[in-house]
């Protein structure tokens, strides 16, 4: 009878232990500090590469903790651009005010299509989620009026940040804030994992059947993550526009999806920072084989994704973190027997 006892403070222990922040992740977070003083001249870049971590991170929620694969999640980062674009054009800038509206746009247009998605298999998922974002890419192309089509909306007014901060050409405050705004979705995006919450996504993830036999209301649990990787995406679809002061169908597109899902893989599902690292070395990438090559740069760019594919199968976060937990524990086996 004391077993069962003892053991769930030890299970409560070890999850608290693994909520704390370790040194590395200190340092990672220093990172976005040295490159704002290392690369002075590629601010725009930067500012890509951190979009497109919070981007990653909002698929990661869905896809790495509650197992829920998605080829559309740019529907959800196009509604949060296109919303911070009618905001601009209507005089209504406020960069915080647009990134809250973002997420509550594509929060609602992700808990709606929740309930289509999560009915059916993995098969069906794929196809209901680039059919939703088909039918608004469609939908963009044809109100011309409102969304200015193929041709875009260029011109979309930005505030200054807290009414301090004007946005320059060179993309300096630009940057600064992606960062902020990334760091704290991020911060809030651990809390949440690191949940009793999160703990259950992970079980979901692994087993629903068992989980549901457990009393877990799997459905509702669900429908809440996919609504919260949702507003993710449009708060990272507000930023590029406006950082770029620009909307197009580009952010609707089918490509972009394809791009996440591949730079999720790349970095390493179920890691929240396997995005962003994902998201790091896919935008390095890019941006120096097309420089290099500007002809034939994806041809490099898909040997490169398919080596670190073969062999980090759980990509370069999961893979390194494979690495480290082996050593340790050859290093363990070698205390107790010295022998």
């Amino acid at each position: 009878m004391t077993t069962p006892t003892l053991a769930a403070p030890a299970a409560l222990d070890r999850f608290r232990l693994a909520a704390r922040c370790r040194p590395l992740e200190y340092l990672f977070w220093c990172l976005p500090a040295i490159a704002y003083f290392a690369f002075p001249g590629n601010y725009l870049l930067l500012s890509q590469i951190a979009i497109t971590g919070l981007f990653a991170l909002s698929l990661d929620l869905i896809f790495g903790y509650a197992g829920i694969i998605s080829l559309g999640h740019a529907a959800f980062f196009g509604v949060g651009a296109y919303t911070v674009g009618l905001l601009g054009t209507h005089g209504l800038g406020d960069p915080l005010l647009g990134l809250l509206l973002a997420a509550l746009c594509a929060g609602i247009l992700g808990f709606l299509s929740s309930f289509l998605l999560l009915r059916g298999t993995d098969l069906s998922r794929l196809m209901v989620t680039l059919g939703v974002a088909l039918m608004l890419y469609e939908l963009a192309n044809k109100f011309t009026r409102i969304t200015g089509g193929v041709d875009g909306m260029p011109g979309v007014e930005v505030k200054p940040v807290l009414g301090l901060f004007d946005f320059d050409m060179f993309g300096r405050v630009g940057y600064l804030y992606s960062v902020a705004v990334l760091f704290v979705m991020f911060w809030l995006a651990r809390r949440l994992v690191h949940s009793p919450f999160g703990l259950s996504l992970r079980g979901i993830r692994m087993n629903a059947l068992r989980m549901s036999a457990l009393g877990v209301p799997v459905h509702r649990r669900l429908v809440k993550i996919y609504t919260i990787g949702a507003a993710y995406a449009g708060v990272a679809g507000a930023l590029l526009a406006q950082t770029n002061q620009f909307v197009s169908l580009d952010t609707l597109g089918f490509q972009r999806s394809a791009d996440l899902l591949l730079i999720l893989i790349l970095g390493g599902a179920g890691h929240l920072y396997g995005g962003l690292v994902g998201a790091i070395v896919y935008v390095v990438m890019n941006y120096f084989l097309s420089d290099m090559n500007p002809q034939y740069w994806q041809f490099w760019l898909g040997l490169i994704l398919v080596l670190i594919v073969l062999f980090a199968r759980g990509g370069i976060l999961g893979t390194a973190l494979q690495w480290i937990e082996t050593n340790r524990r050859r290093a363990r086996a070698r205390r107790e027997n010295p022998a």
